[in-house]
């Protein structure tokens, strides 16, 4: 059982060992397996699943992966290294996202239930709409905003709109600690 968060189950898996920041959280009802990196004041929320038992996967600080998602990676393969999944500095993945073997760059958003898939990157303050599928070896540049499945380009973001990202990574590094402090018996009544 972890001792920091025994809410949630955090497992080893052929000697690689999650390491998860002192200022992060994870929620109830998380698995965390393997080679996983969670990062400072990174958010991993309710039955949310990390599993690295076939290549890494790393979240930046003050990244938030939200409630229900899957992260997963690809292993090497005899025509490839595999693709780990790796996540930048305060990027927001919504809830229900898929993002598996695929890279997204600091305040890349991956939106609600949308799907990033093997070889794909979201460069900085890119999005990928909710509900959107990005297939394998694509990638989002900066600041663009694609959705639909496939998903396609839709428009640029403007500076404002990525400031929105931000807010978001900063409103859940807060709700973390409000979570972790209610599940430590000592938020104010």
């Amino acid at each position: 059982m972890n001792e920091r968060f025994p809410w949630a189950t955090i497992l080893p898996f052929e000697g690689k060992v999650p390491r998860i920041h002192e200022s992060a959280f994870v929620a109830p009802g998380a698995r965390i397996i393997g080679d996983v990196t969670i990062g400072p004041e990174a958010s991993v929320w309710y039955n949310c699943v990390l599993r690295g038992d076939i290549h890494r996967i790393e979240i930046g600080a003050r990244s938030n992966v939200q409630d229900g998602s899957v992260f997963h990676v690809e292993g090497p393969r005899p025509d490839t290294e595999g693709c780990p999944t790796i996540v930048g500095e305060d990027c927001v993945i919504g809830h229900m996202a898929v993002v598996h073997g695929a890279t997204l760059e600091d305040r890349a958003f991956v939106g609600m239930g949308a799907v990033a898939m093997d070889a794909c990157r979201i460069d900085a303050g890119a999005m990928l709409g909710a509900g959107a599928l990005l297939s394998p070896g694509k990638s989002i540049p900066e600041r663009e905003i694609w959705v639909g499945r496939p998903a396609k380009f839709l428009k640029r973001q403007s500076e404002e709109q990525v400031e929105k990202i931000r807010f978001q990574s900063a409103r859940y590094c807060e709700l973390a600690r409000r979570h972790l402090a209610a599940l430590n018996g000592t938020a104010e009544a």
